[in-house]
């Protein structure tokens, strides 16, 4: 069976993510650049980092060793060369935003993306805020399609790899909106604020890795606006700076939420595959009821982008 053998992108990257967020710290401390530390919420994103390599080296061989196992089906094999990578990484980049799209809409899969999420923060240590637990999520069955189509598994992780350090640059807020060219094709520091804001209007938006054209395509794609600037974080704060109850909470949570006393099984499957904030006698806010709450409260914004219309949020 063939054998690739390609380096790991992250892991060369780490001496610029340090470099980085050194540089960035010092501008801000300066007041040379717009942004925010917090020693602790610093901390707590390079330990979830650190805990994310350690789990890729503990567990990554299952997912792989599985693609692994797909690959004796392919339904072709394109090798390796500059344009097969190219193509890797187009393919895998929307993939991504499938997988990104699924993670904010299905607990299931919320529960290990909402730690990168939980800082009140938005600096470039967030984007070191990584999950210990997305391999029990299963979402690795997302690039079976690229492994038929004849995508060898290692080609695969290493575009991946230059997806990751890409979306490294764009957790910051000392970079503006950039040339309108770039903001159409390429996901940007001013794309993705938007995508870690609690705002009403940001919520469920620019799911995008690389390429925000396919939030553009298919309709999730949300402009940062001067007047309503991102507030960061999740819904319901968890308020600690501990590793581990950030890597764990809603996992916790969940199953707590699944396993509750007098509820069908329909239900204890919808708490665990709905999108957060889904509860069975409807006491708890989604997404959608946010957004029409302030529909509501603000009605000149129905129908704005993000936002539901006035049909929509009267029938809320």
């Amino acid at each position: 069976m063939e054998t690739y053998q390609f380096p790991d992108v992250t892991k060369l990257a780490i001496p610029f993510f340090v470099v980085a967020i050194l540089l960035e710290v010092w501008l801000v401390r300066t007041g040379r650049a717009k942004g925010e530390f917090e020693t602790r919420d610093t901390l707590t994103s390079l330990m979830m980092g650190t805990g994310n390599v350690a789990a890729g080296i503990l567990l990554g061989i299952v997912s792989f060793s599985a693609l692994m196992w797909v690959w004796q089906f392919r339904f072709f094999d394109l090798g390796v060369s500059v344009w097969t990578c190219i193509a890797a990484f187009l393919i895998d980049d929307l993939r991504y935003y499938v997988y990104h799209r699924i993670a904010h809409r299905c607990r299931w899969v919320w529960a290990e993306h909402v730690n990168h999420h939980s800082s009140q923060h938005y600096n470039l240590s967030t984007a070191l805020r990584q999950s210990w637990t997305g391999l029990f999520t299963g979402m690795f069955v997302l690039q079976v399609p690229l492994v038929l189509l004849g995508f060898h598994p290692a080609v695969i992780a290493f575009v991946y790899g230059f997806n990751l350090v890409y979306q490294f640059w764009i957790h910051t807020e000392t970079i503006g909106r950039m040339w309108n060219w770039v903001e159409f094709i390429f996901n940007t520091p001013s794309h993705h604020r938007v995508h870690h804001a609690t705002n009403p209007r940001y919520l469920d938006a620019n799911y995008a890795g690389t390429l925000i054209i396919w939030d553009r395509m298919f309709g999730t794609f949300v402009e940062e606006l001067e007047e309503d600037l991102p507030r960061y974080g999740i819904v319901k704060n968890i308020g600690t700076f501990n590793p581990v109850k950030v890597a764990f909470h809603e996992w916790i949570g969940m199953f707590k939420d699944a396993f509750s006393p007098g509820l069908t099984i329909g239900q204890r499957l919808r708490y665990l595959f709905m999108p957060p904030g889904w509860s069975h006698d409807g006491s708890r806010d989604t997404s959608e009821t946010l957004k029409a709450a302030y529909v509501r409260r603000n009605p000149a914004e129905a129908g704005k982008p993000g936002l539901p219309g006035q049909k929509i949020e009267a029938a809320e």
